[in-house]
């Protein structure tokens, strides 16, 4: 027993500093301790998920309850299908941009618990709603809620876990988030097309995802705050006992003593946070990368998930055959982080982006062409395990491309701008495929994708197997 404590120990005999924080933290194995920790997260992220992955699945249950229509006279009718799509992207965006930086300020646990509370109250209030004017109002402030939720997620994951195991991590959360795609969409193909209890089938979709997200909420309460941030607002005393904690759960988990402390570089303290930062020298190509990155890719994968059930039908599929369809390829989702559980610490985070997004576009323009009901599927999972795989690797890289004093305002930035994106999306679509056809929509999915796959490629830098104080102090 000595043995396994000494280490513990002689750490705590040495004045906590913000390396030594984060040395102590990247040093820590991968026990089952932490990956609870992580389980924890990605459960929250499955509840995440199914509420914006809704989108498609619902709608057309809302057409069909007559809320909303498929397409309007006016470009910015509020009664339009696109115009729920869009509340979705720039509650999301407000949520990203304008609250993002809170999780720098008062805590990355603090915000997502709170975060998370709020999203599914208003998620709920949406799924009583008749009228088009509220439903899209609750959804707005809904996905505000989800938006704050990312990005504190993402910021305390990265975080948490060490160099070695930080892409198998983000792979797991959106594993089990992913999880949450067929979920939806069974649950969907169960409900919307039917009126249980006399209730509109989509208003129990919605409702029991808010449900759910009630329960995780209770679940996660007694994860702990992040070490690292605690050090970077000079609450030493608070890190060193966290981590302390996580040192000593990791031994007995292991039976094993840690290995010794070395910090790899000295950590940039600063308690203030600047926006202007993010185009300083340092890492304004970073920020440049992520904005065109993440404005094209939002285009092009909700261009097709929100759209794709539409796409079936307005090729002669019925509604209850084109969210069948939808289910299946739906059920592709979780393939693509199983995958990336393999290579996403073996394979450099740039090149992993590359790869999902030339393999949207591939697929998106293949989708058009085809008519067979099996082909349509397969074409269709390949597109939906593309944006899974995509999924993992940038919301890894993203959270490793700044310093924790401005990690969420960062990333909720440059996240923001695919709310911007995606509530363009709908319009770009229904712009499309009503001037031009099926097959024009889904090129202009792929063309997003290329420029993605361009944009990383030309710009990312190299994060594979460093620490966070590497690739950014």
């Amino acid at each position: 027993m000595s043995a396994v404590s000494a280490p513990a120990c002689v750490v705590e005999s040495s004045p906590p500093t913000s390396e030594m924080i984060a040395a102590r933290l990247d040093r820590l194995p991968a026990s089952k301790s932490l990956w609870r920790f992580v389980f924890l997260l990605a459960l929250g992220g499955f509840f995440e998920t199914f509420e914006m992955f809704s989108t498609s699945f619902v709608i057309p249950g809302i057409v069909r309850s007559g809320v909303l229509v498929t397409t309007t006279e006016g470009f910015f009718a509020l009664n339009g299908v696109a115009t729920y799509i869009a509340a979705t992207f720039i509650g999301l965006f407000i949520g990203t941009l304008g609250f993002g930086m809170i999780a720098d300020r008062f805590g990355r646990r603090a915000v997502f618990t709170y975060a998370l509370l709020g999203y599914a109250t208003c998620s709920l209030i949406m799924a009583f709603q008749t009228e088009a004017l509220g439903l899209n109002f609750w959804r707005l402030l809904t996905a505000i809620g989800l938006g704050v939720e990312v990005i504190a997620i993402d910021a305390y994951l990265s975080e948490l876990v060490p160099p070695g195991m930080r892409g198998r991590a983000f792979a797991l959360n959106r594993f089990l988030s992913y999880m949450a795609v067929p979920a939806c969409g069974i649950t969907s193909f169960l409900f919307v097309p039917h009126e249980p209890l006399g209730i509109d089938g989509w208003r129990w979709v919605i409702a029991l995802g808010a449900i759910g997200s009630l329960v995780v909420w209770v679940l996660r309460r007694k994860l702990p705050e992040s070490a690292r941030w605690l050090a970077d607002k000079g609450r030493l005393a608070e890190a060193d006992a966290q981590v302390s904690r996580l040192e000593q759960q990791a031994e007995q988990d292991t039976a094993q003593p840690l290995p010794p402390v070395v910090p790899s570089v000295s950590v940039l303290v600063e308690h203030k946070s600047s926006f202007s930062e993010l185009w300083g020298a340092r890492y304004r190509k970073r920020t440049v990368m992520l904005v065109i990155f993440h404005v094209f890719q939002a285009m092009g994968i909700y261009g097709f998930l929100n759209w794709a059930p539409t796409f079936l039908i307005e090729q002669g599929v019925t509604v209850s055959k084109s969210l069948a369809y939808t289910v299946v390829m739906g059920c592709s989702a979780p393939l693509g982080p199983i995958l990336a559980m393999f290579f996403a610490d073996r394979i450099e985070r740039k090149w992993q982006i590359v790869f999902g997004a030339l393999l949207i576009a591939v697929a998106g323009m293949a989708f058009a062409e085809l008519r067979v009901p099996l082909l349509i599927i397969g074409c269709g999972a390949l597109l939906t395990m593309g944006t899974t795989i995509l999924s993992v690797g940038y919301h890894t890289y993203q959270s490793e491309l700044y310093p924790t004093r401005i990690r969420a305002m960062a990333v909720g930035f440059v996240y923001s701008t695919s709310r911007l994106g995606g509530s363009v999306s709908g319009f770009m679509i229904a712009f499309m495929m009503g001037h031009f056809g099926v097959q024009a929509a889904l090129l202009s999915v792929a063309g997003c994708m290329v420029i993605v796959a361009l944009a990383v490629a030309l710009l990312g830098p190299l994060t594979r197997g460093r620490t966070l104080e590497e690739i950014n102090d």
